[in-house]
């Protein structure tokens, strides 16, 4: 018996990370009982509560441990269903911290094989990485380098089947209320501006789990949100039913629970969205953006890392130390031309546009509409999306190196 143990954390993960690779794994090993598949969850701030359920309805999964028994896992040895592990195994490393892959193999004496996307650790003790691409490995001292494979980037194995025949725009406005205040009426208003032109276009907000529905709409009320009126935009309600929200235009935007929303992502023509990790999903589905980054109110973004964030979010003076600080941040947005979303920064150069300062509705739809009207920039765009994350088959070859550690002679 041999025994793959996959740990994984968080939702992204388990949807375009360990699927993919289970299904490779089971390509290459075939469904004996040989061969056993078992995930387990570590925590995560993103989690759901649903990754275990995900994972155990791949039937190339044999079992699940849910993240709440990971730490007693990790220190005592034994999951909560007291599971037997064969006398051979690889923890295959597919999210989560690098060194719990590690204490884990090292525990069950089995090899330890990474999935790196942008940074490998513990080369020194860890059996064999399958990176993103080529940019990892330069980081790691060439004694080590042979450990190293390009694999490419596993979310580009994810299927996700047929674009439909419509035209869908997908509206990121943000997942923290600092982000929400400005991006819910910032992105209606442009749906809404759009709308009057090309009224045959369907809008979708994809919800992020860390906010509910009703939540999410106040941030389109005025009396709940000052920003609504300063955008020049009337008020969106939500609808009976609770899957829409209705501009006073008219105009329904339906909204998405489904998380993550890779498949309604994939069928966007053009996703209008705010920076974060929303822009790295993005541009690993290959779907052309916008990204806005509005300053009409100085002291509305809150939500950036270490002690900028401390301090923007600080009680009494937060608001004064935030205006400071995205100021400061415009000015060297402006005058230096530092790049914000992830796939500008892995491009290193802006293949998508950002949009930072005051930003109106009208000039944003405008844009938006330009690139509906000249299809040709969309697909550069999404060619240059592609580009720089990689070509499909990282499952395929992720499922080599774990063959190669399994047949390798030695436990270890």
């Amino acid at each position: 018996m041999f025994d793959i143990l996959i740990l994984t954390n968080g939702p992204g993960e388990v949807t375009t990370w360990v699927h993919p690779v289970v299904k490779a794994l089971r390509e290459e090993f075939g469904y004996n009982q040989e061969v056993r598949i078992s995930v387990v969850l570590s925590p995560c701030p993103h989690a759901t509560g649903k990754e275990g359920a995900i994972a155990s309805s791949y039937p190339e999964v044999d079992r699940v441990q849910e993240a709440e028994h990971f730490f007693p896992f990790l220190l005592g040895g034994k999951t909560a269903a007291n599971w037997s592990w064969g006398e051979k195994g690889v923890v295959v490393f597919l999210g989560g911290d690098q060194f719990f892959a590690l204490a884990i193999a090292f525990r069950l004496g089995y090899k330890t094989v990474v999935y790196a996307e942008w940074d490998a650790r513990w080369y020194r003790f860890i059996h064999r990485f399958g990176v993103m691409n080529p940019e990892v490995i330069a980081k790691v001292p060439p004694k080590y380098r042979d450990k190293f494979t390009v694999v490419g980037d596993l979310m580009a194995d994810v299927e996700y089947g047929e674009a439909e025949d419509k035209e869908l725009i997908g509206l990121l406005p943000g997942s923290k209320g600092s982000k929400l205040a400005q991006g819910v009426p910032l992105v209606l208003a442009i749906a809404d501006f759009i709308h009057q032109q090309k009224p045959e276009i369907t809008f979708v907000i994809p919800v992020a789990p860390t906010i509910n529905i009703q939540t999410l709409a106040q941030f389109a009320h005025p009396q709940y949100n000052p920003m609504v009126a300063k955008f020049g935009g009337d008020q969106a309600e939500l609808i009976e039913n609770r899957t829409f929200l209705q501009t006073a235009r008219g105009l329904n935007v339906e909204l998405v629970t489904e998380f993550p929303a890779y498949h309604i992502l994939s069928q966007c023509r053009l996703c209008i969205t705010t920076v974060g990790a929303n822009t790295a999903q993005l541009g690993a589905l290959g779907v052309p953006m916008i990204i806005l980054l509005p300053t009409n109110q100085l002291d509305a973004m809150r939500s950036w890392d270490g002690l900028p964030g401390i301090l923007a979010n600080l009680p009494g003076v937060g608001s004064v130390f935030a205006k400071l600080i995205n100021w400061v941040v415009l000015q060297l947005t402006l005058k230096q031309g530092r790049l914000y979303s992830w796939p500008n920064i892995w491009a290193n150069k802006e293949i998508v546009p950002e949009l930072v300062g005051q930003l109106q509705p009208k000039e944003v739809s405008e844009m938006v509409l330009d690139f509906l009207a000249h299809p040709e920039k969309l697909t550069m765009m999404r060619e240059n999306l592609r580009r720089v994350r990689g070509e499909p088959g990282a499952g395929k070859k992720l499922a080599g190196i774990v063959k190669e550690c399994l047949t390798a002679d030695g436990r270890r």
